[in-house]
């Protein structure tokens, strides 16, 4: 079997990259009929965070960014929160 030479344990593949930013999260909650509407918000902006949910019974979702734009983020967070009564779980 021919070996390809793109395989996953390249070195460059395996060891982290000293410029690959670092994974921040929030975790909160809020009621389950806002989630799709939040969600549509968050991704409104490209690239700035991932949501996922966390616990689905107690409608706990965490927010997945870099820590590079974790100002943003929580500014975000900040100007939501009323509107979709955000209850921080961390």
């Amino acid at each position: 079997m021919k070996r390809d030479s793109s395989a996953s344990d390249s070195p460059s593949a395996t060891t982290p990259d000293a410029r690959s930013p670092r994974l921040a999260t929030i975790t909160f909650a809020i009621a389950p009929e806002k989630i799709a509407a939040f969600k549509a918000i968050v991704e409104s902006y490209d690239n700035l965070a991932t949501l996922r949910t966390e616990d689905p019974r107690r409608h706990h979702l965490k927010l997945y960014f870099s820590a590079d734009c974790e100002t943003e983020v929580r500014a975000l967070l900040d100007s939501m929160r009323q509107r979709f009564a955000i209850r921080n779980i961390d």
